[in-house]
């Protein structure tokens, strides 16, 4: 059996994180010792380890929970859990074309540097008349 703080320090998620886990149904609300202390099995060790990784790679909550339930049938086909991931993927390759464009944004007017003063500085002038950009972001 494991305490809270035993779950925290192997799996790096914090205490308040944990609890959370288990008001959002993600963790089955555990046993309780004679003093009231949370006590948790392998099983909630593993189940929450899963959960950090899924979180890691920026799954959502409700993701996460059609993950968690698919695994609970280890013999189904895994179609579903592939388009929940490939759904992901989308996802992350969006963000990533739309911080690559202001990643360009911020190259172009920072390349304008020197000895200027605030009147005459670029950036101060792009970020206050957004017309000064060369694409939306």
């Amino acid at each position: 059996m494991y305490t809270i703080g035993d779950l925290a320090r192997r799996t790096g998620v914090k205490i308040p994180t944990i609890r959370y886990y288990e008001q959002m149904g993600l963790l089955a609300a555990p046993e309780r010792s004679e003093g009231n202390q949370r006590r948790y099995e392998k099983r909630e060790l593993e189940r929450l380890a899963f959960i950090r990784h899924a979180r890691d790679l920026g799954l959502s909550i409700d993701a996460i929970r059609d993950l968690l339930a698919l695994s609970e049938h280890p013999e189904r086909p895994c179609g579903e859990a592939d388009r929940i991931a490939t759904e992901h993927l989308a996802s992350v390759r969006e963000k990533i074309a739309r911080l690559k464009k202001l990643e360009q944004e911020l190259e172009r007017i920072v390349a304008c540097h020197g000895n200027h003063t605030i009147g005459d500085c670029y950036v101060i002038r792009a970020l206050a008349d957004h017309s000064l950009c060369e694409s939306e972001h």
